[in-house]
């Protein structure tokens, strides 16, 4: 039996005007899943988690003047959520295209040997989706990128 309890190391949570067509779009557009879902009385999300693979994160409302949508902002990001996928990123792409997500930054091969694109949802969130799509060294992504790099393992 699964333990429902267990979490990854690192999760996040977002904040949505609208949290309840968030968790309907995400689904949707990205492919996660729900994993909790709690409502008030009067139909109003208290707090929600969803998965994508060993990951979660949290879908809240703006409840706070600390906890707002980008939306509440003029669309501004302070950070931005990035996954990892094992296969499939440009038909990822593509489902969340013709799901509404604007596309701020089509797929992509990086130096470091990363396929990647960037999309934004309909309350402004960016974010990234990356796919190793080959390996390099250390030693091949500094030609290739010009850049100094520490920590390669």
């Amino acid at each position: 039996m699964e333990d429902q309890f267990r979490r990854a190391t690192f999760g996040t949570a977002l904040y949505y005007q609208d949290p309840l067509a968030a968790l309907d779009w995400l689904e949707q557009a990205f492919g996660f899943e729900r994993a909790m879902v709690i409502t008030d009385g009067d139909g109003r999300l208290v707090h929600s988690e969803m998965r994508f693979g060993e990951g979660y994160i949290m879908i809240g409302s703006a409840w706070t003047d600390y906890t707002v949508s980008p939306a509440s902002v003029g669309g501004k990001n302070t950070q931005s959520l990035h996954v990892h996928l094992h296969d499939g990123l440009d038909a990822h792409c593509a489902r969340a295209r013709a799901a509404g997500a604007e596309v701020v930054r089509e797929p992509a091969d990086q130096f470091y040997g990363d396929r990647v694109y960037a999309a934004r949802d309909p309350e402004g969130h960016v974010w990234t989706f990356g796919q190793t799509v080959r390996k390099v060294t250390r030693e091949q992504a500094e030609q290739a990128s010009g850049l100094r790099i520490e920590g390669w393992t």
